[in-house]
C-alpha cells in the first residue's frame, strides 16, 4: 500500500522542483533580455517567450508541490491506520477494552472539580488524581455532572445527615 502511493508521489514531487527551476530560470533570462533593451516593442518578444512561460511554469511546480505533498500525507495517514487496526487485539469490542471486561469495578464515586463527569475511583481518567473529590447526589445535582461513559458509574448515593427542613403544611379552611 505505502510503496504504491510513494511511488505516484515521488515524480510528482520531481515533475513540481524541475517546473519550478525551468519557470525560475526563464524568468531570469527574460528579465535579463529585457533589460538588454531600450524600447519596449524590443522587450516584448523577451516578455512574450521567457517571463510569461516561466512565471507559468512557477505555479505549474507550485501546485505539483501542493498536490504531491498532500499525497505523501495521504499515505502516511493510511500506514498509520493499518498498523492501529492491526494492533487491536482480536475479539475487542471497543478501544483498549477486552471482550466485556469492565474497565472499573469500585463503589467510591469521584469528579475533578471543573469537570462534567462523576467516576469510579479505579476509572482511568481519575486515579491517581489527588483534586479529585467524593461524590453525593447534591453534588451531582449542583454541578450538572453526568456519568463518565468509560466506567460506568452507578447513581451517587443520597447524602447522610439530617432531613432538610420541610415548610409546614397549612390547615385548609373548611
Amino acid at each position: 500500500m505505502r510503496t504504491n502511493r510513494l511511488r505516484t508521489a515521488h515524480p510528482v514531487l520531481w515533475a513540481g522542483w524541475a517546473a519550478l527551476a525551468a519557470g525560475a530560470v526563464l524568468c531570469v533570462v527574460g528579465w535579463y533580455g529585457v533589460s538588454g533593451e531600450r524600447y519596449a516593442e524590443r522587450q516584448l518578444p523577451y516578455l512574450a517567450s521567457c517571463t510569461i512561460p516561466g512565471a507559468a511554469l512557477i505555479v505549474a511546480g507550485a501546485v505539483l508541490l501542493a498536490h504531491g505533498r498532500d499525497t505523501l500525507a495521504a499515505a502516511r495517514v493510511e500506514e498509520l491506520y493499518g498498523l492501529l487496526v492491526a494492533a487491536e487485539p482480536a475479539g475487542a469490542d471497543g478501544p483498549g477494552r477486552t471482550g466485556g471486561a469492565p474497565v472499573a469495578v469500585g463503589d467510591e464515586l469521584l469528579a475533578v472539580p471543573g469537570g462534567t463527569l462523576w467516576h469510579r475511583a479505579d476509572c482511568p481518567l481519575v486515579a491517581g488524581r489527588t483534586e479529585a473529590v467524593a461524590v453525593d447526589a447534591n453534588l451531582v445535582a449542583d454541578a450538572g455532572l453526568g456519568p463518565c461513559p468509560i466506567c460506568e458509574p452507578p447513581e451517587p448515593p443520597e447524602p447522610y445527615g439530617p432531613p432538610e427542613p420541610t415548610e409546614p403544611a397549612e390547615p385548609a379552611d373548611g
